[in-house]
């Protein structure tokens, strides 16, 4: 059995990853009923009538909750066999759940401020927790009104429009410091780095109490799911396999070292025993997660805002467990780090549809403000990359080929694309090494085809090189060095942090 959960061999017989994780879950915890409830389905948008659906909004509520870290792989909608994302699950049902979300990043300070700006991470420039890094006295922390002035944020748009804003989040990469906060009236963060959405609901919701009889933009986050949030009561470890010798405990700790590890060496030493746990641990942070989004929804039903408001669920990045022998997220582009749900639920819908095109994390911004039909400022129609989704939603194609980048921590430069067509190139800038999957045949990327498919990589290559420029961001022009630029203290142990 390998390491990495990729494929595994067993009794002569070879397991993909999904599988190999089904595996860990019998015994564990309840195999989840979705995949046989009615109108579940994972192929095309299904035959609902969707005429009865306004898609105009004006004047409705919009929540937009970020479950931090999600990976796609682990949400119940999208095929995963342990039961831990009951009420997620359910909004996809009601909703329309888009099975082929692709994030622009992997990790939270670009990706989520994508969300806030319908631009790239080139492009807002919010690429690192720091703009410069150069100690002891020379560290500018990343913020948006310095680095891209001329952007407007989703907030900033619908405060014009005559919305109360407010957003109730984790802190740590979503940290109102960096800009998060432009457009808000209010902008919670707790004070711990990686914040829990038990204390973020509780702040939103005493905030919805305050502004319910007012049409309202209400931005959720928790990092309930990260590897560096552990629950404040410990783990129960429902999920973990009896007999497991706790080499590990699923501390902060152990998992940042495992994150360093990988960083340092390019590779993390893990029995398939430790890989299980970890995901054990991890469904039990998800589980935990889902249950205070149920109660957070119990509540808002309470206020009697349910029919006034468009729900947006959805994820910065996923995180790795091993699949190709690293931990945590940021440093790859891989499906676990960018496949992340996008579930939209609309005012009074009963049925909901599957829709497998793929899409991008770009795209929220422009389909939120569409289905709200706001005025929108020309200079905020020009900044936007993205297309609305609202066609699909109203059962017309919207695949497309979507972009992706990381400069995480400088530690590497990568950006990527992927077809709709399922091609998947990802060029990492700093030694011009390439990447090539199909992922329609190789879902999991365990087989790099640029020696074999030498023409396709080029031409993708080129796509890449060709769309970054057009966007005003020459890769050539540029030389790629790895250097530092730290998120937590202990990575930049021996100089000083602003």
């Amino acid at each position: 059995m390998s390491q990495n959960g990729k494929s595994h061999e067993h009794d002569g017989m070879l397991i993909n990853r999904r599988e190999f994780i089904k595996k860990g879950a019998v015994g564990a915890g309840v195999v989840a009923a979705t995949m046989a409830m009615p109108g579940f389905m994972l192929g095309k948008a299904e035959a609902v009538d969707l005429s009865q659906l306004p898609m105009k909004y004006k004047d409705y509520n919009v929540v937009f909750v970020s479950f931090d870290a999600l990976q796609a792989a682990h949400v119940g909608a999208l095929g995963y066999s342990r039961n831990v994302t009951p009420t997620i699950d359910a909004m996809a049902r009601k909703g329309f759940n888009f099975t082929n979300n692709i994030s622009v990043a992997s990790w939270t300070v670009p990706a989520s401020m994508t969300w806030f700006t319908g631009v790239y991470p080139s492009e807002h420039r919010l690429t690192n927790k720091f703009s410069v890094f150069n100690p002891p006295n020379n560290n500018v922390l990343s913020n948006l009104k310095k680095l891209s002035p001329e952007l407007m944020t989703l907030a900033e748009v619908l405060k014009l429009n005559g919305y109360a804003t407010g957003g109730f989040t984790g802190n740590a990469g979503v940290n109102g410091i960096f800009g998060y906060s432009q457009g808000f009236d209010e902008y919670f963060f707790e004070k711990g780095k990686f914040g829990s959405m038990g204390v973020s609901i509780p702040k939103g919701l005493e905030w919805l109490r305050k502004n319910k009889d007012k049409k309202f933009f209400m931005f959720l986050h928790g990092y309930d799911m990260h590897g560096q949030n552990v629950p404040d009561e410990g783990f129960d470890y429902r999920f973990v396999e009896k007999g497991y010798d706790r080499k590990f405990t699923g501390s902060a700790a152990e998992q940042e070292a495992l994150r360093e590890e990988g960083l340092a060496t390019g590779t993390v030493q893990l029995r398939d025993e430790d890989v299980k746990f970890w995901r054990a641990i991890y469904d039990e942070k998800i589980q935990r997660t889902d249950a205070k989004f149920k109660k957070f929804l119990e509540e808002y039903k309470q206020m009697g805002l349910m029919d006034k408001t468009i729900f947006v669920l959805t994820c910065d990045h996923g995180t790795e467990f091993h699949e190709h022998k690293r931990f945590d997220h940021g440093f790859s582009l891989y499906d676990e780090l960018i496949h992340v749900p996008l579930i939209i639920t609309l005012p009074k819908q009963k049925t909901g549809s599957v829709i497998k095109d793929q899409v991008s994390s770009i795209d929220v911004m422009p389909t939120i403000l569409e289905l709200l039909d706001v005025k929108m400022p020309e200079k905020a129609a020009k900044q936007l990359r993205g297309t609305s989704l609202v066609s699909g939603l109203k059962g017309k194609p919207v695949a497309k080929d979507v972009y992706f980048e990381t400069d995480y921590r400088q530690y590497t430069y990568k950006r990527g694309i992927q077809t709709k067509d399922g091609w998947k190139l990802v060029y990492t800038l700093e030694n011009k090494t390439r990447e090539l999957y199909n992922m329609k045949t190789d879902p999991h990327e365990t087989k790099n085809l640029v020696d074999q498919e030498p023409r396709r990589a080029y031409e993708l290559e080129q796509k890449v090189f060709a769309y970054f420029k057009s966007i005003g961001h020459d890769l050539n022009a540029r030389q790629w060095i790895p250097g530092l630029n730290p998120v937590y203290d202990s990575q930049a142990k021996g100089v000083q942090k602003k």
